[in-house]
């Protein structure tokens, strides 16, 4: 894959999907608790509860801008593209965020009885067209959750593409992260930030005295154990690949994100891949080279 520099990025937001699962995730009391669904928070202009609602969409507002900017951190974005029923309120409050991002709208009206308005397929439908139309991009973004985009990410990554997945933890499914090259959590995003409030404007709420954000949780010793175990499988992997001790720590990076697309160190506490490394002397060991690119590792002999 091309450097940044020279890497063509496609975005492909599945708008109300991320809105919904970001309202249940911020709201949630239980783990079947269905916020959205039971505040009916899609129509909450025809909800008695209207204003309260209003207040709880600000609080789980979605940060447009810090989806795009990371993946402009793959390349230069050539298509953003957003899908959604644009007419109800919930989605309608975001005009200015996507009209000041020049992100393209998808008009998608809900064609049942249900919530489901077939963005799933349009959206798939589109990136596949997209791919044989723009043979130069070389990353596809998919920002959604739902299981039904895993044979999609399957069909890019086979036409050569690199596939970045965005999805809100506690609503993505677990194979459609595998199914990604890159996977990151909304909540791992850098620099999340409440849009400004501006008065006057209909697509403004009032914002809450102290807005919710997750991007500072600490990370659980489950978290840490599990990437652990990650970095011990995959070291093995690359030694045996290799037949050697001491691996590239480039290598088992990449290694790494093959076996777990979700893997990244900054949510661990952790600045750098190296840093992570240098906490994880129990189990590996690193010897420096000359040149940053020449640090290798190998798993530490067990007594």
């Amino acid at each position: 894959m091309p450097d940044a520099s020279t890497a063509r990025v496609a975005v492909y937001i599945d708008f109300d999907n991320i809105v919904m699962s970001r309202y249940d995730q911020v709201h949630r009391t239980g783990r079947r608790d269905t916020p959205w669904r039971n505040d009916d928070a899609r129509n909450s202009e025809k909800n008695e509860h209207g204003a309260d609602i209003e207040q709880k969409l600000w609080r789980a507002r979605v940060d447009i801008g810090a989806i795009l900017d990371y993946a402009s951190s793959f390349g230069s974005i050539v298509i953003s593209r957003a899908y959604a029923d644009w007419s109800v309120p919930a989605n309608a409050g975001y005009r200015r965020d996507v009209v000041d991002r020049a992100i393209d709208l998808t008009q998608l009206f809900t064609v049942t009885s249900g919530l489901k308005n077939g963005a799933d397929i349009r959206l798939s439908v589109d990136i596949v067209e997209d791919l044989f139309r723009l043979p130069d991009v070389t990353h596809v973004v998919i920002v959604a959750g739902d299981s039904d985009y895993i044979a999609l990410a399957q069909r890019a990554k086979r036409l050569g593409r690199l596939v970045v997945g965005i999805g809100v933890s506690g609503s993505t499914s677990s194979a459609l992260i595998s199914a990604c090259d890159v996977f990151t959590l909304y909540d791992d995003l850098p620099d999340l930030q409440e849009p400004a409030v501006t008065g006057g404007e209909a697509d403004a709420a009032p914002a809450p005295a102290a807005p919710e954000t997750s991007a500072a949780r600490e990370p659980s010793k489950r978290d840490r154990d599990a990437a652990t175990e990650l970095l011990v499988r995959a070291l093995r992997l690359v030694e045996d690949k290799n037949d050697e001790d001491w691996q590239f720590q480039g290598d088992l990076k990449q290694q790494m994100l093959r076996l777990n697309p979700a893997f990244k160190e900054k949510p661990l506490g952790f600045r750098t891949f190296t840093e992570f490394l240098e906490g994880q002397k129990r189990v590996a060991e690193i010897r420096n080279g000359t040149q940053a690119n020449e640090r290798r590792v190998r798993l530490r002999e067990r007594g």
